[in-house]
């Protein structure tokens, strides 16, 4: 009898420090895209390609003691109510440690005043371009792995002046993507002497820009720059603009970068249309990426692809210095990529786990190119400018 109670006793002891000991729980991040409106098109391949930066981590070994690392996925629909709704359920439902995105740059405003900064998450945007981003008082809490549209606007300018636009004509959308780009790329190439022979604001989701355009053409320049979204607005302007005959050229920023006006429209009524977009600088991080996106059906070449693999992996990098400590991600997401330290590639996650793990420094060298972030977490990067080629965009030169 006695040996029976003290068996019995020792599985309740061995039962009860079971029960107490803490499960691994899974470790969030908020994956907040443009699901729907204006860039819906370009969101599933950011999306995708956060979520292979995430499948590397958990085959790898998980975070910290072999925590999961899961990808919680929000849609902004690209306005600042939906960003604003989006990260409020990641942080106060799904209690994430951080976020990657918004994708566009009114939500990112939007979304990181009114949640993320107050509640203390890190936020990357991998696509949130707005100067006014750079701005934001943030705590050191809102960084983004793709360049300000302040340097978009005027690599592009720059670049419109060494290809012989002499005089254009801007229609750009009234939002802060539109206005930042619009604003950045006006100054640069009037300093440049080219000639800006229209400049106007247009409302979203209009069914006729017809009178927008008829202003902006009466100012006799035969090119027109579009700072608006391929999947939405600027698509209307480009088809209506090539329907009337208002222009000869057109040029895009990187919301313009899009298949949908091929698709909607023919490459051949394309062929005097080009557009700008950032790109990853050529490496071994960027073939490693590349070869590992198509591996898992991702197109490597979509717009945003690799800043936004970039942002999830060195999130996932910066949690695991910070031992898991929301507080203490910004200190580490710095840490991870300063340009010293051992280099870490995509996909090099156990390699990266073992040195942090040993307090060895490392610096994360992306798919996108070196992320040595400025005291705004701001990026410099670079940038091309694409033509409508037989199998989609080509690069035409490299913008400077």
């Amino acid at each position: 009898m006695k040996t029976k109670f003290l068996a019995l006793a020792a599985g309740l002891l061995t039962a009860t420090a079971l029960a107490s000991a803490p499960a691994k729980a899974d470790v969030k991040i908020g994956l907040i895209g443009g699901v729907s409106g204006p860039i819906a098109a370009m969101a599933p391949a950011m999306i995708d390609s956060a979520q292979l930066a995430i499948s590397q981590v958990n085959e790898q070994g998980g975070l910290m003691g072999g925590e999961k690392l899961e990808g919680v996925v929000g849609d902004s629909a690209c306005n600042p109510q939906g960003g604003t709704d989006a990260a409020t359920k990641a942080v106060n439902i799904e209690g994430v440690s951080a976020v990657v995105g918004p994708h566009c740059s009114g939500a990112v405003l939007a979304a990181s005043a009114s949640v993320t900064v107050p509640a203390g998450i890190t936020l990357v945007t991998p696509s949130g371009t707005s100067p006014e981003i750079t701005g934001i008082a943030d705590n050191d809490t809102v960084f983004r792995t793709v360049p300000s549209d302040d340097y978009q606007g005027r690599a592009l300018a720059r670049t419109l002046i060494e290809q012989g636009y002499g005089k254009v004509a801007v229609a750009y959308i009234n939002n802060d993507y539109g206005t930042g780009l619009a604003n950045a790329f006006k100054a640069e190439f009037e300093d440049k002497g080219g000639e800006i022979a229209g400049f106007a604001a247009h409302e979203d989701g209009k069914a006729s820009y017809r009178s927008n355009l008829a202003d902006l053409a009466s100012g006799g320049a035969d090119t027109l720059v579009i700072f608006d979204y391929g999947d939405g607005t600027g698509l209307t302007v480009l088809r209506q603009a090539l329907e009337n005959g208002f222009f000869e050229k057109f040029v895009g920023g990187d919301g313009m970068k899009s298949d949908a006006p091929i698709k909607e429209l023919g490459a051949e009524n394309l062929t005097t249309f080009v557009a700008s977009s950032p790109v990853g600088e050529k490496s071994d991080s960027l073939d490693m990426f590349n070869e590992a996106f198509k591996a898992v059906g991702g197109d490597p070449d979509a717009i945003f692809a690799t800043t936004s693999y970039d942002a999830a992996f060195m999130l996932a990098l910066a949690l695991e210095k910070a031992g898991g400590d929301k507080a203490a991600v910004p200190t580490a997401l710095r840490a991870i990529s300063n340009g010293e330290g051992e280099p870490i590639r995509p996909g090099e996650w156990k390699k990266a786990k073992e040195l942090i793990a040993a307090g060895t420094a490392i610096d994360y060298k992306g798919a996108a190119g070196d992320h040595n972030f400025d005291e705004n977490g701001d990026v410099p990067g670079t940038y091309a400018l694409f033509k409508v080629g037989g199998e989609g965009f080509e690069v035409i030169t490299e913008m400077k």
